[in-house]
C-alpha cells in the first residue's frame, strides 16, 4: 500500500466477507428448498411401478395363516395378499389372535385363487378381490376397449340379469390402485339394476401414459372417464352413476365439473374421496416433516410454469381446483360419501366438511377403524347397503 493511500478497514474487509458467505448460504438454502420441493412435489404426481413385499408369512396352517404384525395387518375385516410377486391370491379374513409380545398376527384364509400360500414375503392387497370380476365373483364381464383421448383403453362391462340397459355405473380406482379396487361395488350395484362400466385412465399398468408420465391429480384423468361414459352413452345409457375411490373421487369431481356429458350422471357415491389436494399433501409433509415453506414451493412448482420442468409436468397442476370445499356452491349431483375417521392416508375431514356445507345433496357416512379405502372391507353388510339403497329407485 502506498503512503498516503488508506486501504479498506478491517472491519469493512469483515463485513463485505460475512455478507459474501452470508449470501453464498443463503443461495444455498434457497437451491436446497428448491430441490426439496421438485422432489416432494415428483413423489406426488409420480406413478410407482414397483409394488414390494410388504408382509411376512411366518406359517400356514389348514384355515388360517400367521403375520408378522403391521398397521394393515391388525385391522378386522377382509383383505387379499398377493403371493409370488403377484402371479398368485389369497384372501384372507378376520382376526383370529394376536401375540403382540411376539409381533405376530392370526387370521382366516377364505380361499386361495391362485398359487400357493406359504411361508416367505407377500404382498398385502386391500381391495380383498384379486382378479376381474368374471375371476374374484364368477360374473360374465365383457373385456372391451373404448376409444380415448390417447389411444384404446380397456374396460370391463358386467351386466345385470337380462343384459345391459339404460342405467350404468362407471367405476373410478384410485392412485396407484388397479380396477380390482371397485370390485366390490358390483354385487349392489347390479341388483339395483345397474349395468356396470370399470375403467382404466392415463399411467395405468398396461394404458398409454400421459405426455409427461405423471398424475395430474384428476385434472387431466377426468377426460379419459369421460370417454368412458361416452362408451356407455353409445352403447344405450341414458342415465349414469359415478363411483370414485381416493385420487378416483378426485377424477369423478373433475369431471362433474367440466364435462359436457354431466348431465347423464344422476347420482355419485364416492369412497374416502380427496376433496382437497392441498390438504392431503400437507397431512403427508407433516407425516414426512417436510418444511411447510418447501410444501409451500412444491404445491407453487405443480401450478406455475417456471416450475413445471422442475416437476415434471407439461400442464399445470393448480391444487386450488381440486378444493371442494371452498367450491362447494359448484356441487350439482347427489353423493354418498363414504369415508373413515381413521383414514391414515387421505384425512376425511375435507368430505365431513363438504357434507356440512352441502346437506341438500352430500349424504355422509363415517366410518371407525377402517384405514385408506378399506371401509367395505370392515363392514362389507354395512357397505354394500348403503351402495344398494342410494343406487335404488
Amino acid at each position: 500500500m502506498s503512503p498516503g493511500r488508506s486501504g479498506p478497514s478491517r472491519t469493512r474487509v469483515a463485513a463485505v466477507a460475512g455478507a459474501a458467505v452470508g449470501g453464498t448460504t443463503a443461495l444455498a438454502s434457497a437451491a436446497g428448498s428448491l430441490t426439496a420441493a421438485a422432489y416432494f412435489a415428483r413423489r406426488v404426481l409420480t406413478p410407482d411401478p414397483r409394488r414390494p413385499d410388504d408382509v411376512v408369512v411366518r406359517e400356514v396352517g389348514a384355515d388360517t395363516v400367521l403375520l408378522d404384525t403391521t398397521a394393515e395387518t391388525v385391522v378386522p375385516g377382509r383383505y387379499g395378499l398377493w403371493l409370488d410377486g403377484g402371479s398368485g391370491h389369497a384372501r384372507l379374513g378376520d382376526v383370529v389372535e394376536i401375540d403382540a409380545a411376539v409381533g405376530v398376527v392370526r387370521r382366516e384364509v377364505l380361499g386361495v385363487d391362485a398359487g400357493s400360500l406359504h411361508p416367505g414375503t407377500a404382498r398385502w392387497n386391500g381391495w380383498y378381490h384379486g382378479g376381474p370380476p368374471d375371476v374374484s365373483l364368477g360374473l360374465a364381464t365383457e373385456h372391451v376397449h373404448y376409444d380415448g383421448e390417447l389411444g384404446a383403453m380397456p374396460a370391463w362391462v358386467v351386466a345385470p340379469d337380462g343384459g345391459p340397459g339404460e342405467r350404468w355405473a362407471v367405476l373410478v380406482h384410485g392412485r396407484g390402485a388397479r380396477r380390482e379396487e371397485t370390485v366390490r361395488a358390483l354385487p349392489p350395484l347390479l341388483e339395483a339394476g345397474w349395468t356396470c362400466l370399470v375403467p382404466t385412465y392415463r399411467n395405468d399398468e398396461g394404458v398409454p401414459a400421459g405426455a409427461d408420465g405423471r398424475y395430474a391429480l384428476g385434472l387431466s384423468e377426468w377426460r379419459d372417464v369421460d370417454a368412458a361414459i361416452a362408451y356407455a352413452a353409445g352403447r344405450g345409457a341414458r342415465e349414469v352413476l359415478l363411483g370414485g375411490w381416493s385420487m378416483g373421487g378426485a377424477i369423478v369431481l373433475q369431471l362433474l365439473d367440466r364435462s359436457d356429458r354431466s348431465d347423464l350422471v344422476s347420482r355419485v357415491v364416492l369412497d374416502a374421496p380427496v376433496v382437497d389436494w392441498g390438504d392431503v399433501l400437507t397431512h403427508h409433509a407433516r407425516q414426512h416433516h417436510v418444511p411447510r415453506p418447501v410444501g409451500t414451493l412444491a404445491r407453487t412448482m405443480m401450478r406455475q410454469r417456471w416450475g413445471h420442468r422442475l416437476v415434471g409436468v407439461h400442464e399445470g397442476v393448480d391444487l386450488a381446483l381440486t378444493d371442494w370445499v371452498r367450491r362447494a356452491d359448484e356441487v350439482h349431483h347427489r353423493i354418498l360419501l363414504v369415508h373413515s375417521a381413521d383414514d391414515e392416508f387421505v384425512p376425511f375431514g375435507p368430505s365431513f366438511a363438504l357434507a356440512q356445507a352441502r346437506p341438500d345433496l352430500v349424504t355422509f357416512e363415517e366410518w371407525r377403524v377402517a384405514r385408506h379405502c378399506k371401509e367395505w372391507n370392515t363392514d362389507p353388510v354395512r357397505w354394500e347397503g348403503l351402495v344398494r339403497g342410494f343406487a335404488t329407485g
